[in-house]
């Protein structure tokens, strides 16, 4: 897959997320998110292509849950997921969430 620049910033995190690929469910914690991204570790692979759903923990949230995100890359057990369906009132959670998130570490929100 060539190189592409991300259309979002990514904002660090640390929280729970499980995620279900297929008949599996992996438990594993989100690193880092944005609003079309993910980037996760856990306990079961996932390959290039798969989709899966998440439901994310989200720091001083409830969950939200993600309908279907594809796998875009793999190192390891650590994976790099994209957004393909999510419910608008998920989306509006995360962009309160990511703005807080900028806010907190002192950088500007474009």
């Amino acid at each position: 897959m060539p190189f592409s620049i991300r259309p979002f910033r990514r904002s660090p995190v640390q929280c729970s997320v499980t995620y279900h690929v297929g008949p599996c469910q992996g438990q594993g914690t989100v690193w880092n998110l944005s609003l079309n991204g993910w980037k996760l570790s856990g306990d079961v692979p996932l390959r290039v292509g798969e989709t899966c759903s998440l439901s994310v923990n989200l720091p001083n949230q409830e969950s939200v849950l993600v309908a279907a995100a594809i796998v875009r890359w793999v190192r390891g057990q650590e994976y790099g997921l994209e957004t393909l369906v999510v419910e608008e009132q998920t989306h509006s959670r995360l962009e309160h969430v990511i703005k807080r998130l900028v806010q907190e570490s002192g950088e500007s929100i474009p």
